[in-house]
């Protein structure tokens, strides 16, 4: 159960990764959005703001299975079909060799360590996150995948120690174990009362947008959507009777012939299904490379083309590292938001993109016009797969690195006197 140099990619023929390891076209059925299955105490939650300001907790992906799995109090299978490593428990060891011995089992909230209180301080508005992982007992590995992410139901209480008013599902690990394990992911996290977009029972369903109540009226619209580039097989797309994840129609990382403006086009077809006067939008989109800051012009195209057509934050996410971020006619753009939590101390490459250290993204907008006010980066550290609130040196480093990739987009990244990261643009 040595440490491995990650190849590139975990996806349809591509060499497997242990760190990664269809435009709507049916009238409305429901012209109500997933909506937050309990207002009022979503609501006190959110405490008290300026009326003036929504404000957004966004992170990448949470990946809970594996070797997360088998710390937390009800462990599922650990069998696991990755030609380096066949149980997931070798991914602790792993863990345990790189930074020291992790009690088992752990508390719900053992992998968010100092976020939860974080969070609970910041007060936003809704939790955004993107849950790279299904949550089923299924075996049904999926053939085209080569890494597989699997969280028992049992332990859906480490997800809702966060309290996320949206997990987004149109990743590339929400099928790892197949359509029943796809579906048992849905029922598990509709009878916990998390609300989530981009993966369901049909097409439509995926498509259709998370709502979250703001104080004072209007909602947070999350859609949720995936594209190849990111890994996602395209048989995994929903369809009328099939069901599946949100999946773009173009890949404007894979062909440079792709046109962005059709996949920009057909979102924004969607959400004028589902838009009402007074609500904030959020694009999450799981897309690109795992690894590196330059961004392709063609993604560069396809955030812009949304922000011109009405969508207020651009959440991506899918790199294993914070990428760069952009403000495009007042709106921010996350090009990669980093992973948040995982599995993955120990593996050996890819040091000098520093991956072990983590970003929570609180996003301020002004209510009335949804310009950008403020965007704040909180930056930890994952040690003995929990995460820790960063040193002063490790902060400064991650605002150098922020700096430097996202001035090409016109954006800067400074550091506050508490050790926040604060984005600065003109």
């Amino acid at each position: 159960m040595g440490t491995t140099t990650p190849p590139e990619r975990s996806g349809t023929g591509a060499p497997p990764d242990p760190w990664d390891v269809l435009p709507h076209e049916e009238g409305p059925r429901d012209q109500r959005p997933h909506e937050h299955p309990d207002e009022r105490l979503h609501l006190e939650r959110a405490g008290a703001r300026s009326a003036a300001t929504v404000r957004l907790a966004l992170c990448g992906d949470v990946m809970l299975g594996r070797g997360i799995d088998q710390i937390l109090p009800h462990p599922g299978d650990p069998t696991l079909r990755e030609s380096h490593m066949r149980d997931a428990r070798g991914y602790v060891e792993l863990a345990e060799a790189a930074n020291g011995p992790i009690p088992r089992p752990v508390g719900h909230d053992w992998p968010w360590g100092e976020a939860l209180p974080a969070l609970t301080e910041a007060q936003p508005d809704a939790r955004i996150l993107n849950l790279e992982t299904s949550i089923t007992r299924s075996d049904r590995f999926a053939s085209d995948k080569r890494v597989h992410y699997r969280m028992s139901p049992d332990n859906v209480g480490c997800l809702t120690a966060a309290e996320p008013d949206v997990c987004a599902l149109a990743n590339n690990h929400v099928l790892d174990l197949g359509r029943p394990g796809l579906e048992e992911t849905l029922e598990v996290l509709a009878s916990a009362g998390l609300p989530s977009a981009g993966a369901g029972r049909d097409r439509a369903n995926a498509w259709e947008p998370a709502a979250v109540p703001l104080q004072g009226g209007g909602r947070v619209l999350v859609l949720s959507l995936g594209a190849t580039s990111s890994g996602i097989p395209p048989a995994w797309a929903a369809t009328r009777r099939r069901p599946g994840v949100a999946l773009l129609a173009d890949d404007p990382d894979a062909n440079p012939d792709d046109d962005p403006d059709a996949d920009a086009e057909a979102v924004l077809a969607q959400l004028a299904r589902w838009r009402q006067p007074g609500d904030h939008v959020v694009a999450s989109i799981h897309w690109g490379a795992n690894w590196g800051y330059a961004v392709p012009a063609m993604q560069v195209r396809l955030a812009h083309a949304l922000v011109d057509g009405g969508v207020d934050v651009v959440h991506g996410h899918s790199s294993h590292h914070p990428r760069p971020v952009e403000v495009h006619r007042g709106r921010p753009i996350l090009y990669g938001c980093g992973d948040l939590i995982n599995d993955y101390e120990g593996i050996g490459g890819r040091e000098t993109y520093r991956s072990d250290l983590r970003v929570l993204f609180v996003i301020d907008l002004d209510r009335h016009t949804g310009a950008l006010q403020a965007l704040r980066m909180l930056p930890f550290q994952a040690r003995r797969l929990r995460l820790h609130h960063a040193s002063e040196a490790d902060a400064a480093w991650l605002r150098d690195v922020l700096d430097r990739v996202s001035r090409p987009h016109g954006a800067g990244v400074s550091l506050a006197a508490d050790g926040a990261l604060a984005l600065e643009w003109t």
